[in-house]
């Protein structure tokens, strides 16, 4: 992959919290395309979250080297580096005392935008969160339900127009279908707005259906990353078995839906 073409690049990077620990990550190269959409999948404690945390720099790496658009990340100013970045994560984490158009306005605002600006910012987001405006615009998050803190979020998380969105389990707190519609929500900003998007996920099924890519951890390390078919193909165990879950509860509830066993 051409250096150009490259949003964020990890190189053979680790992270140790504690000396003499297992490393929460040991040794990883990663490169995310930009446009990309990348799901890192993996148990607790895999590093996911560890990795997702380095791109902004609410952590440093205890070796190797993070690059967002070819610059290490360690000569960033984090402040800086964290505004032009969107993030979104499961908490949501929206302001409670502020309205669903200040929420969203925080970050221009602290990027210099003025009063007009930044209304027009608001309403534009809120059309593309799917939220009325004369509806959404002056609630505050306890009058909102969690489907709706969490298009908030997002619509917050791109109100600066970054190039990057991080994700830590976006969508994990929804209901079901909640879940479903939120995420081809996402998806469809994603390719409609050029992101490059970067989501942690315990769902394998969610990771197949929206991403371009699925890099799978296990221990701090990139067991194997590739396109969903690439995947499909594996022929390392771990992830061959991770893959054909989603097609072993198809044909359970196929099954079931035909009047048999389940088992």
């Amino acid at each position: 992959m051409a250096p150009e073409n490259v949003a964020i690049a990890f190189e053979n990077v680790s992270k140790a919290y504690e000396a003499g620990a297992r490393p929460a990550l040991d040794g990883v190269s990663l490169t995310v395309a930009q446009g990309e959409f990348l799901a890192v999948v993996g148990a607790s404690g895999s590093g996911k979250t560890t990795l997702l945390r380095l791109v902004n720099r609410l952590t440093d790496p205890t070796s190797g080297t993070v690059r967002v658009s070819g610059t290490n990340v360690r000569t960033t100013d984090a402040v800086s580096l964290r505004r032009q970045i969107g993030y979104v994560f499961q908490g949501i984490g929206l302001f409670p005392h502020m309205t669903v158009a200040e929420n969203i306005a925080v970050t221009p605002k602290l990027l210099g935008a003025d009063r007009r600006q930044m209304a027009a910012r608001v309403d534009e987001l809120l059309d593309l969160a799917r939220l009325d405006r004369t509806a959404y615009r002056d609630r505050f998050p306890r009058e909102l339900s969690g489907g709706e803190r969490q298009r908030v979020g997002v619509a917050r998380a791109i109100a600066a127009k970054p190039q990057i969105v991080l994700m830590d389990e976006p969508f994990g707190a929804l209901d079901p279908l909640t879940r479903d519609a939120l995420g081809q929500d996402y998806r469809s900003l994603h390719d409609a707005l050029g992101l490059t998007t970067v989501m942690v996920t315990h769902d394998i099924v969610e990771a197949l259906l929206l991403a371009d890519r699925i890099a799978i951890m296990q221990q701090g390390r990139v067991l194997e990353h590739g396109t969903p078919h690439a995947l499909m193909q594996s022929r390392q165990a771990g992830v061959r078995d991770l893959m054909q879950t989603p097609r072993r509860q198809a044909q359970r509830l196929g099954a079931m839906l035909a009047g048999g066993s389940a088992a």
